[in-house]
């Protein structure tokens, strides 16, 4: 099985916004490199796979499949040998994909599962034996650098500062930046809260959730977002009208969809949407007031997400409630895209030192 090659960069980037989805880096085009980025989280796991442009990239193929590798992992501390087989054949998908498209650059990366798990070199190692992926687990911090470097095309010029958070299966990232000049951003500080749509869910449960649960939920969270918002005071910048949200994950693109009414989830409509905070917490009232059921029947949730959606967006409004910005922007994009632009700015940078 070939061993794609591992490009790990860590330097900062001065990223450019096009305006077009998934492009952010104003790259000279790279004959013949292709390049893919997995992201590899506590629920899901992602693939997309580009080929550079003038203005940034155009993305080839890509695949996401659910698989729930940090299932059980708040409670025993290792990934369980279901998970791990789950995750395992979604890597063989991602490996025979790279492989057809001739990859010649590829990152793979695990993020909070990976982290607090005490079995994760035995599954990095079972990784590439079985599939000829090399699995990078990141910590926090980098998580959060390319969470942000990934969004950074939807970051609106005329703020100051932007506020990203993307919820994950096993832990959220709050990342408060700058906006210095178009395309360019300064993270000031960040934070990974152990809670996620996973951790929270095996916590509360995800089935039938009532009333009284759904608002210890929120308190709880809000519980652990009070010491970022105490350390950084951002409620003051919020209030001036200085700073953008952006919200990207799983729950965000869900609710999204939602409010949009789409029978079929569109990444072209939902990634970059502006959606006021009303309605944001309105969906998620209505979602935590459903039967199991009837979060299955939503066409952009489905049984895969039926018992997590609740704790997604428990976790949203916790954030909302802290930090009332009126509207949010949502991204459909993140951790991957910036992979891709850390190795499109290698590439680019070895082509113009040789």
């Amino acid at each position: 099985m070939r061993v794609f090659l591992s490009v790990n960069k860590r330097a900062a980037i001065d990223v450019s916004t096009p305006g077009v989805p998934g492009a952010a880096l104003g790259l000279r085009e790279t004959c013949n490199n292709v390049y893919a980025a997995i992201d590899l989280g506590t629920n899901n796991c992602r693939l997309l796979i580009a080929r550079p442009t003038p203005d940034g990239f155009r993305v080839i193929d890509s695949f996401s499949r659910i698989v729930r590798l940090g299932e059980g992992v708040s409670a025993n501390g290792e990934l369980s040998e279901g998970a791990i087989e789950r995750t395992i054949e979604a890597l063989k998908i991602c490996s025979e994909k790279m492989e057809k498209q001739g990859v010649t650059h590829a990152h793979s990366v695990a993020t909070a599962a990976c982290r607090y798990a005490s079995n994760r070199e035995h599954f990095t190692e079972r990784v590439l034996e079985e599939t000829g992926i090399e699995l990078e687990v990141i910590s926090a911090a980098e998580e959060a650098r390319l969470a942000v470097s990934g969004c950074v095309s939807l970051f609106d010029d005329d703020s100051d500062y932007a506020f990203v958070f993307d919820i994950g299966g096993g832990s959220t990232e709050l990342i408060w930046a700058t906006i210095d000049q178009p395309g360019e951003f300064q993270i000031l500080e960040w934070t990974s809260m152990p809670c996620g749509v996973v951790s929270l869910a095996e916590e509360y449960g995800g089935g039938n959730i009532s009333e009284n649960m759904y608002a210890d939920m929120v308190a709880d969270v809000e519980r652990r977002l009070a010491p970022f918002e105490a350390r950084h005071r951002l409620s003051a910048f919020i209030k001036n009208g200085q700073v953008q949200m952006i919200g990207t994950s799983g729950t965000v693109t869900t609710v999204a969809g939602i409010y949009l009414g789409l029978q079929r989830y569109d990444r072209n409509r939902v990634d970059g949407l502006w959606i006021e905070r009303d309605h944001i917490n309105g969906i998620s009232h209505k979602l935590a007031s459903m039967t199991y059921e009837e979060r299955v029947a939503e066409p952009c949730i489905g049984v895969e997400r039926a018992d997590l959606v609740v704790a997604g967006c428990a976790i949203w409004e916790a954030i909302s409630n802290t930090w009332a910005c009126e509207r949010l922007r949502v991204a459909d994009r993140g951790l991957r895209e910036g992979v891709l632009l850390d190795l499109m700015a290698e590439a680019e940078e070895a082509a113009a030192n040789a």
